[in-house]
């Protein structure tokens, strides 16, 4: 149930409105290699815009530690804000202090800036209070639209919003919603679909899926570490030999809690780790060296056939190497796969996004979320501290 207020909740006319937005997109040779997030701002920022808002738009680009770092300018962002808005974008060479102040009172109604990397500051992510009270400084009224940093109490996304009336944007209030009503109570049977490079980053994640889905299928690097628990020989494959234990108990938790999980059965074995490099199909208890970098044809086909059985399917992290080819095929093929189906399906993650955007289904999903971090801990259950600013004291501000 919706418990928070939205732009629709307050006059913004003629007010200086900062909004967090994400902005952290990946760039190649100084361009930007992917509009995902920066489109799906663009509906918010419109919104405002035409409602006469002067727009101050926040957010961090990549991770400077604290310090100037020119290669994370939001520079060349502002370029590409431009380009997706339509609109001429303003682009101040600070998020706080003398040079921020001066690009906000230049601002006219209907006018739209871009503050600098939120990043190059240490008080951003120790969500400083000082620095929360120079960011909100700026502005009137803050709107929160990036659900996808919402998990990490910095001061853009927690601190500002202890200070000024707070509501969601148009992406924010989309995430929310999507994600309550297809998950909170999905159509099941359910099956995840897990990949990426570690078990660690993703322990939480897996133990509370046992609990959810009915089928959990494990690739990428972190299928290793279950197949070397489960005494097959990897070679010189990507694994996290200290977690070896951890991956007996999945194994058995999952057991224990009926539900399936399907690891590999077999995969690409290559001696290099780079593109286009010899490589062949070996069954799993048949690999006597090389590195994984791909599940391979069967496990493809053993996934789609038990795949056919469900109704809703959760997606994070690719299957292998996709950056690589030919190491992309276990991920695209199961990309194809789940997108030919009659499913409800759900995907979040950089790196997620961007497979399914190269296996080209992205239009075939049900529903793609912008986060990474954020959509992990929200399927685990967590209260993202966002979230929790974003329904709390400040609803009182504009009621």
């Amino acid at each position: 149930m919706k418990n928070f207020k939205t732009i629709d909740d307050v006059e913004v006319s003629d007010k200086r409105v900062l909004l967090r937005a994400d902005l952290n997109v990946p760039l190649s040779n100084g361009k930007i290699a992917d509009f995902t997030r920066i489109t799906r701002a663009c509906a918010t920022i419109h919104q405002l815009l035409d409602r006469g808002a002067k727009v101050i738009v926040m957010s961090h680009f990549g991770r400077p530690k604290g310090k100037f770092d020119l290669s994370m300018s939001l520079g060349p962002i502002a370029d590409g804000l431009s380009i997706a808005t339509g609109r001429d974008v303003k682009f101040a060479v600070d998020c706080v202090g003398p040079e921020a102040e001066k690009a906000v009172a230049k601002l006219q109604d209907g006018q739209l800036l871009l503050l600098e990397n939120l990043r190059f500051h240490p008080e951003e992510e120790n969500n400083d209070p000082e620095f929360s009270k120079k960011l909100a400084a700026l502005a009137d009224v803050f709107v929160n639209d990036a659900f996808s940093c919402s998990h990490r109490a910095h001061a853009s996304v927690v601190g500002v919003a202890e200070l000024l009336p707070t509501v969601a944007g148009r992406l924010m209030e989309e995430e929310l919603d999507t994600l309550e009503k297809l998950l909170d109570n999905p159509q099941k049977p359910m099956a995840a679909i897990i990949g990426g490079a570690k078990i660690s980053s993703k322990l939480k994640l897996l133990e509370s899926l046992i609990n959810k889905v009915q089928l959990l299928i494990i690739g990428g690097g972190m299928a290793n570490t279950f197949l070397k628990a489960q005494g097959h020989e990897i070679g010189k494959s990507l694994c996290e030999d200290d977690l070896l234990d951890t991956a007996k108990k999945i194994l058995k938790m999952a057991k224990d809690k009926g539900c399936e999980i399907l690891l590999p059965v077999d995969a690409v074995v290559t001696n290099e780790f780079k593109a286009r490099t010899a490589s062949k199909i070996l069954p799993v208890d048949k690999i006597t060296g090389g590195m994984i970098l791909d599940i391979g044809p069967a496990t493809i086909a053993l996934a789609a056939e038990k795949l056919k059985a469900v109704k809703t399917v959760i997606w994070n992290g690719p299957m292998g190497a996709f950056e690589l080819s030919p190491f992309d095929c276990g991920t695209v093929s199961l990309a194809r796969v789940v997108a030919g189906l009659n499913v409800k399906s759900i995907a979040g993650g950089g790196d997620t996004v961007a497979a399914l955007a190269h296996a080209a289904v992205i239009d075939n999903f049900t529903y793609i979320s912008t986060a990474g971090g954020a959509f992990l801990e929200w399927l685990e259950g967590k209260t993202l501290p966002g979230i929790a600013a974003l329904s709390s004291a400040k609803l009182k501000k504009i009621a």
